[in-house]
């Protein structure tokens, strides 16, 4: 079925279910360690949806038209037995009884040993988030100083497991990667991986962010196509937040995600659950609705339901096509808190 529409007809097609706000990285971009130290309160456990309440409110998404999961965090994979709930998730079926498309965006630090287990729970893809190739580079980048290749290994292990295609994102902010930029496009176009930039945003309020600090997509194209010729590719469906281009010798991809250059909110059909239990209807959302306490007093699916269906279909966001000073001042959610 068509699936559900937004204000401006925005079908309800993705759902991106965030397991835990806690992450073993402190990326610049989304929890950066000045703000978010070794002392920062994440949620108590009791605040964060159950695997059994994940899966149900995934059911009413898939109900309502989601053919799509991913699940995100903070770090996913920290998350306690998270191959469970990837089993649970990947039991739910379509209206029309075809199985939910499951994937997964990781920083890739625990990928190594996990890889396996959550493609045998039924998992189908993967999304490394890598911003260099660099140990420095990388360090600074995700505040830890983890090393580039621990999340390699991951990334191999990935591919061992048959989760494909492997996508890897990377943001990049001027004055820190994008010296990362060709490096990492040489090194996806050679591993067979699908290498995604993504514009720095002005995520949640904490990343400092300002318009200075982004390399607009024309510009880390002309970068990799110095180089390496790149022609246009045709989207692969509608909604598809990645401009693409092909290697014109015909050697794979590459893409860039430009929320702030080129907004895409025209055909965004994504919802987020936060790890405890909020629904977002954008990622620069300055509040959310609570799913978790009506489910716990006890509210039938059918109520809950008509709960999803109010806040999608009153839906009016399109925050990166307004961008502006006014804007960028609203205290909005932090990433790690409402997955990306």
């Amino acid at each position: 079925r068509p699936g559900l529409p937004d204000a401006f007809g925005r079908a309800l097609r993705d759902l991106r279910i965030s397991v835990t706000d806690r992450c073993n990285f402190r990326c610049l971009y989304c929890i950066p360690a000045e703000v978010f130290g070794r002392d920062f309160a994440f949620l108590p456990h009791d605040q964060v949806l159950t695997f059994e309440e994940t899966t149900r409110l995934a059911s009413l998404f898939v109900e309502l038209g989601v053919h799509k999961l991913r699940i995100t965090g903070g770090e996913p994979l920290v998350r306690r037995d998270l191959p469970v709930l990837i089993g649970e998730l990947a039991a739910l079926r379509t209206p029309t009884g075809a199985p939910v498309d499951l994937t997964l965006t990781t920083n890739g630090s625990a990928l190594r040993s996990l890889a396996r287990p959550l493609a045998d729970a039924g998992l189908q893809r993967i999304t490394v988030s890598l911003d260099s190739l660099d140990d420095a580079v990388f360090g600074a980048m995700n505040g830890v100083d983890f090393p580039v290749a621990r999340v390699l290994e991951g990334i191999d292990a990935a591919r061992a497991a048959g989760l494909a295609p492997i996508k890897v994102n990377t943001v990049v902010r001027r004055g820190m990667n994008e010296g990362s930029i060709l490096p990492l496009a040489r090194w996806a176009r050679a591993e067979g991986l699908i290498l995604r930039f993504i514009e720095y945003m002005d995520v949640g309020h904490s990343n400092g962010w300002r318009l200075d600090d982004v390399v607009p997509a024309d510009e880390i194209l002309a970068t990799i196509a110095a180089e390496l010729p790149l022609v246009p590719a045709e989207a692969q469906y509608r909604g598809e937040v990645a401009g693409r281009w092909a290697y014109a010798d015909g050697s794979g991809e590459v893409g860039v995600i430009a929320s702030v250059t080129r907004p895409f909110c025209g055909d965004c059909t994504r919802a987020r659950l936060s790890a405890d239990g909020h629904l977002y209807t954008c990622l620069f959302a300055v509040r959310g609705t609570d799913l978790k306490a009506p489910l716990r007093a006890g509210e039938t699916d059918a109520e809950l339901e008509a709960r999803i269906r109010a806040v999608w279909g009153g839906r009016t966001d399109r925050y990166s096509e307004l961008r502006s000073e006014a804007t960028e001042r609203l205290p909005k959610v932090e990433m790690f808190a409402l997955g990306g």
